[in-house]
Parts: structure tokens; C-alpha cells; sequence
């Protein structure tokens, strides 16, 4: 499915829908007191006449307030009987508001032209079958497009019925407003192909909405269908059979995604009076009922603590060995994540990422990794016993900001192993997908050319702050489970091998032994020699519903080895989690299972109409939004897509561009104020908004699932008065005065580039042909005191001056973003001294009162004398 229909169809008519129904309500309201032949009686007319239009195209993909309303609300406005159509009006705004607020209320696509007397036993049917107090309506489109568009349009839609009689095309479906999406439905074949057509629709859904359930009805013979596509829908049915089966199969089809089968497990037990001689004396608060100076954490705590126990039996399960309602919960979060496994983690994404680091390599492995990931990725991989070989990301001088590591970079790093003849020895690729900043990798291609050149290379994608990703069509398709099943699906083709043989047939030997040819042309893995092995860790925490601390790893490998990824989950799993942990993985899932695609559009909408609010001139021009992504990055050149709603580009921008910008990411240029990022940052806790990352001229918002309309309001409105201070402080100001802010305003531009990576020491230096360094030593040789000496940042800046080579002992990390600026076995390079001595950060970990830790020059040269004995040997 095309995402331009996605961005220019849905982005734009959720936020029409409302604003056309409350533009109507207005100008109805306000033509009751204008006379017909009054000069704004025309204008204000034709507002009502296009909020009609714009709703006429959109109110069919919506179950209320129906279609038979809607077109008897158009002809009493043909009329101009005002004062009824303004009555009409403001009772279907009340129902869509209570309607919004229903809970356990879901629709249903019904792809078939139905008669009046067929909708109504439909609905007579609804009511009479219920489950677990579910409220269904059904949204009756004519045409495959029709049932498209309502799939995108409609976050209300939870199941898909499809008669396989449905045309393909609308005939009241305008292009100007609602791209056509039936191209690829077309060009399949689909008018002709009568007994495919519900699979071909049912694969175009799953493509968009991949957690919709799809029904078939047919009268074609329905056992020959399931032979052929079962897999495809959730139940087939024939024509004219029991309508209650097929009602009754939608709504137990949504109960089984309203499940979640650990809550309900605990939920039960905790209603059982039992007699606690176990572990966790707080159980069911029993140890604070006994105090009497407890009581008002008893007060906060509340229900939850009837929730916690140690217990795995009575109906409640073992989070390392489970059999019961956790192996359900995490065999459906592998289903609505898009994985082949699925495992919750109760220690964040820091355990995750040691946990499948563990599991994939073995000491000595070669492991390419972004010098700028999360510390959690380097401390696994020192405890691993990896040798790692970091790569530099672009970099943002301007604002101290790490981009993400260009597959230029990528590709230029394996052919060095591949010409050394080590190519063997990398065994694993990890990548951030999704930095701080918000820059978004493709990790379809990226994985594509670097398996092109080590088909045996393992992939762990960082995807902490993707977890939300998954949930909507635009995010989903840069996701690294989504990229799995693209190579999958890719190498399952069968004209896939002859691609492959094609461009072997162009891109031959000597090309290979040419490495500018190499990284200058897009290559193609050959299946026949990849093992695909993908994993992410995702933090749900995050960006989904989900307590602090609960993270899941999502898996997609071919060589799947349980045995040793359990070992390695039982190494880093506490025995005692946290029963509200797992709740709250639980319900996450629930949530994201049922409203994760409405989430995720109003995260995009959210989002855009936030980059708009800040396009304003008084706003841009204190605080002009940083592209964290370069022109050299972006094939599209979408410069202005966040700034006007051009969903052509910004989807141009996500199907072509190596690297785009996630909407959600807002990065702020604040120099011009005067204040530095941490000052700004404290201004705005004093307003209640409150902010993660600074650097010194920068401020970062995250718009999450979570941020209201209200409050990117209320961030506006902030803005907007530190906006106006600083005007009036200008207008004010003497010349003193100006050029007092004008050497603030140049203080706070980096006066230092980016440090770039640094080398290993030789003393931890693993090959002299390639880069990659032996950090678990190094890090083993740091914990020596005898080892080791402290310098300040100043001492050390003259030292390295007077031509003395310092190597980190430590990791040294500023926090937020988390990032390493040194990693034991570094040296310490100029850069990166003035670096930290220009940091704006109150947290740097690894930096002491004492300085920088640092080995002796006695224990570096032990060290390399202990090396090359080795390598002698």
C-alpha cells in the first residue's frame, strides 16, 4: 500500500472530520442571525456548503451518524432550512462525543452492497449477540476502495467482513481529495480474479492494518479456499449460512484481543484469601496493615498492592520458565509486534540489549556497532568479551548533536574485514533505529547490502524508543521486524533469483575488488547463502503504556537457538519480578492491540500540527526547528515537509531518503534567547513542562501517545511568552545591553566540532588490518588500581598537549542522551577533552571529582609487552 494515500488521505481527514463538523455547527449557528441579503450571508454559506462537501466523502466510513442521517442532514441543508439543519447538527456533534467516549465500542467493515432490510437484521442481530458487554456497529462500504480508505480513515475498525462479490472501484470516491489505493489491486488482477479477490483485498488490509481480523463470505466453495488461502482469514463463510455464526466469530475474534491473560490471572488470584507463608511480606499489603506509621503509602499504593506476589502457582506463571498466562501474553505481543518470538523484560532495555548480546556472541567475535549508541549496548558487549568496532555517526556540530552511522560507513567498514579475509570473524551489526534526536534508519536496505557482503551477520536493533512503532503504517515500515519480513517475503519470491542473477550478471568480480563501486551501488543478498537473524529491543515503557523498567526483545532468526538465548535471558532476569511490571506489559499490549493504530495517528497528527504551531514567525524566529537529518541524507529534499500538510512529501521522504526525521522528535534551536539548554530547560519546569534532552543551544520535546492537543497548547502558549519577553528585552535594550546578548547568543554556539571516534590503544588493539578493539580487557584492566591515575580535565588537556597519550580506564558518559564520549582501551584525544569541558550537562557518568580515570603508562606498556607475546605466539 502506497503511504501517500496514508498521508495525504488520513493524516488530513481525522483533523478535517472534526473541524468540518464544528465549522458547520458555527456558520449554521451564526446564519440564524444573518439576514439572506446581507454581504457575509454568501461567504458564510459557502463555509457550510464545503464543510459539506468535505464531510460528504469521509461520513461513509463511519458508523455514526450514518448514512441515512447524514444524507437527510444534506437535503435539509439544500433547503436552507437553517435553524433544523443547525438543530441536526449540534445533536450528531453530541452523539459522536458520546459515542468517542463508549467503552468497549468497535466497528466493522462489511465490503458488500447490503439492502435496507438487510442492514437492519444486521443490526438486530448485534444487539441480540454480545460478549463480555462489546458494543459493535458495522460500517457498510460498496468497493475494495471504499473498504481501503475506511481501513486508513477509521481508528474504530477492529475486524474486516469481505464478500468476495465487492467491485474494486468507487464510483463516488474523488481522486482530489482521496488518492486513489487500488493500483497494486489492479495491476494483481483483481476484477478478473473472481475466487482471489477477498485474498487479495484481505493481504492489501493486512499490509495497513496488520492486527484487523478479515472474514470472508463466499458462495464459492468455501473448503477449497481454505485449502488454498485459510491462513489468510480468521474464519471463511458461505453465502446465505447463519449470519449470528459469522457475529458471533467477530466478537469472540475481538474478545481474544482484549485478553490479557496475565492481568486476568492475578486478578484472580488476588480475590483467593490466602494464607501467605511465602516471600513479600507487603503481599496484599499485610505488612503495612500492621504498622501504624505506614499509612499513607498504603493510601498510594492502594489496589496494586493486592497484585503483588511471589507465587507462580495457583494460576499464575514463572516469567523464566513460563507455561501459562505469561507464555500467552508474550506469544501476543510476538503477534501485534510482528515477531516470531517475543520476550518481556523487566530490567529496561539496558537488560534487554545484555541479554541478546549474550546470546549471540561468544568472546572474540568482531561486533560493528554506532560509537553514539546507548551505554547498555557497550556494557553487554564488554561483558560479552566482543571485540568491538565502533562506527562514526554524521554529526550536527552546530547543536552537539550524533546522527546516525551512514550505510556508506557501514559498507566501507565490512569490505575492510571482507579484504583482510576476517569477514567471518563480525558476527554482529547493532544499530540505534530511532536516536534520541529522532533520526530513523531503513533497516530493510541497510540490512539488505550488508548481508550482500556478510550473508552470515546477525543484527540487534536498539529500537528503545520505537516501541509505538509498530502500530501504524508510516512508522511500522522502518522498523526492524518490519524489515525482516520485507527480506523475507524478498527472498521467498520466486523472480527473486533471477534479480539476484541480473545483477551478478552486471556487477561482477572485478566490481567487488572496486570499493568506491561497491559503496556507490545498491547490492543484493543472494538467499542461498544469508542466514537471517534479526533482533530489537524495544522499551515500552517509553513510548507505549507500560511502567518504567518493562521492555521487550523481539525476535526474527532463522537460527534460532532457545537453549542459549534462555541461558542468557536467566543471566540477566531477576527471579522476583515485579507482578505490576507484568501487568502493565499486559495491558500494553491490550491497548496497543486495540488502539494502537488510533495512537499512533494522533501521535502523527499531534506531531505535525505542533511543527506548524512553532512555523509562526514570532516562534521560528526565537526558536527555529533543527532538521537533524542533512541534505546529503535526503534524496527527497523534503526541507518543508513538517511545516505545511504535504503528506506527499513527508511519505516521499520515508520511501526514499537513508535517513529520515521522526515528526514526534522537535528539536530546538534556543540560541538566539540568550539561555543556555539546561537554563531554558529549568525556565520551562517553572511553567510545569517538562523536557529531556539539552544540549547547549538545543531543547528536544517528545511528542508521545500519551502529550494531549492541550498540552502542545499549553507548550505553544510558553513559548510564545518567553517569545514576547525577549522581544520587549530587545526593543528595550541599550547598545551595551545587545551586545552583552550578542556574545551570550555566540557562547552558545559550539565553538568545538563533535569529537570523532577514538582509536584503540595498541596495548587493545585485536588486528592490526582491522579497527576493532578489546574492550572486555580493557575494561577488566581498569578495575586495577595500580593501574591506574586520575587527571582532571585541565591536567589532562596539557598533558596530551605535551605529547603524553592518556587512555580512558572507564566509560565516560554524559546523560541525557546516554551516549559514551570514551570507552575503556580509548585514547584520549584532544577533542574530546575540550568536548566534556564544554558539556552543558549536570550528570556525566565516569567523570569524577577526581577527573578522568585513566591507566599508567607502566600498565599500558605490560600490556602491549603481554600482547605481542601473544601474537608471537
Amino acid at each position: 500500500m502506497n503511504l501517500d494515500t496514508f498521508l495525504n488521505g488520513s493524516l488530513t481527514f481525522l483533523n478535517d472530520r472534526d473541524e468540518s463538523w464544528k465549522a458547520l455547527d458555527e456558520n449554521l449557528g451564526r446564519l440564524l442571525i444573518i439576514e439572506e441579503d446581507h454581504s457575509d450571508f454568501l461567504a458564510t454559506w459557502k463555509q457550510v456548503t464545503d464543510a459539506i462537501a468535505s464531510l460528504s466523502q469521509i461520513e461513509r466510513y463511519w458508523a455514526c451518524p450514518g448514512e441515512r442521517a447524514f444524507t437527510k442532514l444534506t437535503e435539509t441543508i439544500r433547503r436552507k432550512e437553517v435553524g433544523q439543519a443547525h438543530l441536526t447538527v449540534q445533536k450528531i456533534r453530541k452523539k459522536l462525543d458520546r459515542q468517542a467516549h463508549r467503552k468497549k465500542h468497535f466497528e466493522v467493515i462489511r465490503v458488500a452492497p447490503r439492502s435496507a432490510s438487510q442492514q437492519k437484521s444486521d443490526r438486530r442481530l448485534l444487539r441480540e449477540i454480545k460478549a463480555n458487554g462489546f458494543d459493535c456497529e458495522f460500517v457498510y462500504v460498496p468497493t475494495a476502495e471504499d473498504a481501503l480508505n475506511a481501513t486508513l480513515l477509521n481508528t474504530s475498525i477492529q475486524s474486516v467482513v469481505i464478500h468476495d462479490d465487492a467491485p474494486l472501484r468507487s464510483r463516488d470516491c474523488h481522486q482530489d481529495r482521496l488518492q486513489q489505493v487500488v493500483d497494486e489491486l489492479a495491476v494483481a488482477g483483481y476484477e478478473a480474479a473472481r475466487l482471489e479477490r477477498g485474498q487479495l483485498l484481505a493481504r492489501q488490509i493486512a499490509n495497513l492494518r496488520p492486527e484487523l481480523l478479515t472474514y470472508l463470505v463466499t458462495d464459492s466453495q468455501v473448503e477449497n479456499i481454505a485449502a488454498r488461502q485459510g491462513e489468510t482469514f480468521k474464519r471463511i463463510f458461505l453465502r446465505g449460512e447463519d449470519e449470528g455464526e459469522l457475529i458471533r466469530a467477530i466478537m469472540l475474534g475481538v474478545e481474544q484481543r482484549y485478553e490479557a491473560p496475565f492481568y486476568n490471572a492475578v486478578v484472580k488470584y488476588a480475590r483467593r484469601p490466602i494464607s501467605n507463608f511465602h516471600a513479600l511480606p507487603i503481599s496484599r499489603g499485610k505488612s503495612l496493615k500492621k504498622s501504624n506509621w505506614v499509612e499513607d503509602y498504603e493510601q498510594l499504593a492502594g489496589a496494586s498492592l493486592k497484585l503483588e506476589s511471589s507465587a507462580i502457582t495457583g494460576g499464575l506463571d514463572s516469567l523464566l520458565e513460563p507455561t501459562g498466562p505469561l507464555k500467552a501474553a508474550q506469544e501476543a505481543a510476538a503477534r501485534i509486534f510482528g515477531a516470531k518470538r517475543a520476550f518481556i523484560v523487566t530490567n529496561g532495555t539496558t537488560g534487554a540489549n545484555k541479554i541478546v548480546t549474550q546470546a549471540l556472541l561468544m568472546r572474540g567475535d568482531v561486533v560493528l556497532t554506532d560509537r553514539n549508541c546507548h551505554k547498555s549496548i557497550h556494557s553487554a558487549l564488554m561483558e560479552a568479551g566482543a571485540s568491538v568496532c565502533y562506527l562514526p555517526a554524521y554529526k550536527l556540530n552546530d547543536y552537539s548533536i550524533y546522527g546516525a552511522v551512514p550505510l556508506r560507513e557501514l559498507k566501507r567498514t565490512l569490505l575492510q574485514y571482507k579484504r583482510a579475509g576476517e569477514i567471518d570473524r563480525v558476527r554482529l551489526i547493532a544499530l540505534t533505529n530511532r536516536t534520541f534526536d529522532g533520526t530513523v534508519y531503513d533497516p530493510t536496505k541497510v540490512m539488505m547490502e550488508c548481508l550482500a557482503i556478510a550473508p552470515r551477520v546477525s543484527f540487534l536493533w536498539d529500537e528503545a524508543w520505537s516501541a509505538f512503532a509498530a502500530f501504524h503504517p508510516l512508522y511500522r515500515s522502518r522498523t526492524a521486524m518490519q524489515g525482516a519480513k520485507n527480506l523475507e517475503a524478498m527472498f521467498a519470491d520466486p523472480d527473486y533469483p533471477a534479480r539476484v542473477k541480473a545483477f551478478e550478471d552486471v556487477f561482477g568480480a572485478e566490481d567487488w575488488q572496486d570499493d568506491e563501486r561497491v559503496l556507490n551501488t545498491p547490492l543484493l543478498a543472494d538467499p542461498k547463502k544469508v542466514r537471517f537473524r534479526v533482533y530489537a529491543t524495544q522499551s515500552m515503557h517509553k513510548t507505549m503504556t507500560a511502567l518504567r523498567q518493562v521492555s521487550v526483545i523481539l525476535i526474527h532468526d532463522q537460527d534460532y537457538d532457545h537453549e542459549r538465548f534462555i541461558n542468557a535471558y536467566h543471566a540477566h532476569t531477576t527471579t522476583s519480578p515485579n507482578y505490576s511490571l507484568l501487568i502493565s506489559a499486559d495491558i500494553g499490549r491490550r491497548l496497543a492491540d486495540l488502539d494502537g493504530y488510533k495512537f499512533g495517528q494522533q501521535l502523527l497528527e499531534n506531531s505535525v500540527l505542533l511543527r506548524q504551531a512553532l512555523n509562526s514567525p514570532l516562534l521560528k524566529k526565537w526558536y527555529p526547528v533543527v532538521n537533524c537529518v542533512p541534505e546529503e541524507f535526503r534524496e527527497s529534499s523534503a526541507d518543508d515537509y513538517f511545516e505545511k500538510t504535504t503528506g506527499s512529501k513527508l511519505e516521499k521522504d520515508w520511501q526514499t531518503d537513508e535517513f529520515v526525521q521522526d515528526p514526534s522528535r522537535i528539536t530546538l534551536d534556543i540560541s538566539s534567547t540568550g539561555l543556555s539548554g539546561e537554563a531554558f530547560k529549568q525556565e520551562l519546569m517553572e511553567h510545569n513542562i517538562q523536557v529531556n534532552k539539552t544540549s547547549v543551544n538545543t531543547l528536544l520535546f517528545q511528542v508521545t501517545t500519551g502529550t494531549t492537543r492541550s498540552d502542545a497548547s499549553n507548550l505553544i502558549q510558553v513559548l510564545r511568552k518567553i517569545a514576547l519577553n525577549c522581544e520587549e528585552k530587545m526593543r528595550n535594550s541599550s547598545k551595551f545591553e545587545r551586545e552583552v546578548h550578542e556574545k551570550k547568543v555566540r557562547s552558545l554556539t559550539p565553538r568545538q566540532p563533535l569529537p570523532d571516534v577514538p582509536p584503540f590503544h595498541p596495548a587493545f588493539r585485536v588486528n592490526v588490518q582491522t579497527p576493532e578493539g578489546d574492550v572486555s580487557r580493557a575494561q577488566s584492566l581498569g578495575y586495577d588500581h595500580a593501574s591506574c591515575e586520575y587527571f582532571s580535565l585541565e591536567e589532562a588537556e596539557r598533558l596530551i598537549a605535551e605529547g603524553r597519550t592518556l587512555v580512558s580506564a572507564k566509560m565516560v558518559v554524559p546523560y541525557p542522551p546516554g551516549s559514551p564520549v570514551l570507552v575503556p582501551g580509548e585514547e584520549i584525544m584532544p577533542a574530546v577533552v575540550q568536548y566534556l569541558l564544554a558539556l552543558d550537562v549536570k550528570e556525566v557518568h565516569g567523570l569524577t571529582k577526581k577527573g578522568l580515570r585513566v591507566f599508567t603508562e607502566k600498565a599500558l606498556a605490560e600490556e602491549l609487552r603481554l600482547r605481542e607475546a601473544r601474537a608471537y605466539r
